[in-house]
């Protein structure tokens, strides 16, 4: 039995990878969604509450954690995610399960360099602090963990994202896109599938277990590069690209609580953000999707969407 808890783009994602390679998946929200699928067993429940979780990791292979705070504020993620996590840990520690997470890219605390697995995570304050926090906490508990991280996503059932639904749905519309930062700046894209792949494929390998790994991801490209690769792939032309200048998010922070918290990520969209995976990919055998692959399976679920 796999557990997943949480059925966002990861959580889905890797609930249908596991399917269809034939093992038995239970997923875990707080409302029973989830892929449907003869495999697939759907349990609504909080993931902060022990006794849940308990029942639901019970007979665990492996956990694959990845739910989300309810807003995206470094208050929300405090006040949520380190004590599901725990939960989640000491429930999988009596199932003799291992507990992969996926992971972004906010905890590392030399972002202006190319960020690899062995790049400090030492960054402080707000969402970033969260995320250090959480990475430490996993490193000291008993329980099996890995942490696989990504750049940004964008792919199948990604919406809440800046390759989600602000630059696909205009662009399929035949519209210009806006973008935050800087438009020719060099940025790590995840494509979600390829991090699923890597989290399922990190939990087979006890030897990649109590480690840090990075998602196959591609090489660095410009918000401009990633919504000419989605208009190529919608057969339209490649959209005129608005930048929303940092100062301009800065200005409207000091009075709105929403842009503060996208203000403090412009650090990401501003400079060069490049992460490396070639070691993970190695590690764990497997490798990244080109982009015109990925952008043209980005584009026929949103097709499907209507």
């Amino acid at each position: 039995m796999y557990v997943v808890t949480g059925a966002g783009p990861v959580g889905w994602t890797v609930a249908k990878q596991l399917v269809q390679q034939g093992r038995q998946v239970r997923i875990l929200t707080r409302s029973g969604s989830g892929p449907e699928h003869p495999l697939i067993e759907r349990i609504s429940g909080d993931a902060m509450d022990p006794a849940v979780v308990g029942g639901a990791l019970a007979g665990a292979k492996a956990v694959f954690h990845c739910i989300h705070g309810s807003a995206y504020t470094a208050q929300a993620w405090r006040a949520e995610l380190p004590a599901a996590e725990q939960a989640v840990l000491k429930a999988a520690r009596e199932a003799g399960a291992v507990v992969v997470f996926p992971e972004g890219l906010y905890s590392y605390s030399e972002p202006d360099r190319v960020m690899t697995e062995d790049s400090p995570r030492r960054a402080v304050g707000g969402k970033r602090g969260v995320r250090t926090e959480l990475l430490q906490a996993r490193e000291a508990s008993p329980t099996p963990t890995v942490s696989v991280v990504s750049g940004d996503f964008f792919g199948p059932r990604v919406r809440m994202a800046h390759g989600g639904e602000r630059m696909v749905a205009p662009i399929m519309a035949g519209k210009n896109v806006s973008v935050v930062g800087s438009s020719r700046q060099p940025h790590s894209f995840t494509f979600v599938p390829d991090l699923a792949r890597a989290m399922i494929a990190a939990a087979d390998s006890p030897s990649a277990w109590n480690a840090v790994w990075h998602a196959p991801t591609g090489p660095a490209i410009t918000q401009k590069e990633l919504a000419s690769a989605f208009a190529a792939a919608a057969g339209q032309p490649a959209p005129k690209v608005r930048v929303l200048p940092g100062w301009t998010l800065r200005a409207a922070a000091l009075i709105s609580a929403d842009t503060r918290e996208l203000a403090e990520m412009l650090y990401q969209f501003e400079r060069p953000f490049v992460m490396d995976s070639a070691a993970s990919e190695a590690m764990l055998g497997v490798s990244h999707t080109p982009l015109e692959t990925a952008a043209a399976a980005t584009v026929e679920w949103w097709r499907q969407q209507g």
